[in-house]
């Protein structure tokens, strides 16, 4: 429980969906349509930005009228874009108040309140009935998260026989470990990384067939260079994870994930799992 109110406390800050408007007036102009194609610079919370939920939305394959489970689902960039463009339902859970009430406001102002639901909660207790849901995902979040095992039988627990899980997230790369900050951890306090193999044991031993499982880490490494490029000039464009969580804390966050990925501290991987019917 100490280890999730340091986590919460961590991305928790006021006035999230209230800066997130701004900065899109701003680039766009204060009669700017809010949509979640225009909100996306800024609401993917994860380092891929759209392209990395687009990509993972090729994996998952989601279906029109199918119900989604976003896991770790941050202020809902990836939940609205998905509800929005494959005609499914979304309900994302996070542990971050914050995050919920910034997700539900944007969730208003795009129109979306029928397609997206957001709950409050943890990813080792889903606040969901079981086989519930039809297809889940999740980026970038069980690197907060020690007990790893008890979150893939959460996944479990809450898809359907049949049903398929697509993950995109930061394992412990070879070198040792990663520099700090990163955007999921100031510290290693609140980091908690496992290997490649550890992970796909833990996802085994939930009861999951792997159906696919790769290393992302050179296709991100381009895309991570560019943004904290961008920010240490002071080009980066109006609308981006910095409004969020602050320049300072990701251009510090942005040159120590380029650094950890380019020496093996880190490896990225994405894997598409599935429950058995």
């Amino acid at each position: 429980m100490i280890a999730e109110q340091r986590v919460a406390q961590h991305y928790g800050s006021p006035g999230i969906a209230e800066r997130i408007l701004a900065a899109l007036r701003a680039a766009q102009g204060a009669q700017a349509p809010v949509t979640p194609d225009a909100l996306a610079p800024g609401d993917h919370f994860h380092g891929g930005g759209l392209a990395a939920t687009q990509e993972l939305a090729l994996i998952l394959q989601p279906q029109a009228g199918e119900r989604l489970l976003d896991i770790g689902s941050g202020i809902g960039g990836p939940a609205r874009w998905i509800a929005a463009k494959f005609s499914v339902h979304v309900t994302g859970v996070d542990l971050t108040a914050e995050f919920c009430a910034a997700a539900e406001e944007l969730n208003r102002a795009t129109g979306l309140v029928d397609r997206v639901r957001i709950i409050n909660g943890s990813a080792l207790a889903l606040p969901v009935p079981d086989s519930e849901f039809d297809r889940a995902y999740s980026q970038n979040v069980i690197m907060n998260i020690a007990d790893k095992p008890r979150f893939y039988r959460e996944v479990f627990r809450a898809l359907r026989p049949g049903g398929v899980f697509a993950i995109a997230n930061a394992c412990a790369g070879p070198a040792g470990e990663p520099y700090y900050p990163q955007m999921w951890a100031k510290t290693a306090a609140t980091s908690f990384l496992a290997t490649p193999e550890e992970t796909r044991r833990d996802m085994q031993e939930a009861g999951f067939g792997i159906a696919a499982f790769r290393d992302t880490t050179s296709g991100r490494l381009p895309v991570q260079t560019r943004r904290g490029q961008e920010l240490e000039r002071g080009t980066a464009p109006p609308l981006g994870i910095h409004v969020l969580m602050g320049r300072d804390v990701v251009r510090e966050a942005m040159k120590n994930s380029t650094r950890s990925l380019t020496e093996g501290r880190i490896a990225m991987i994405e894997a598409l799992l599935r429950k058995p019917a």
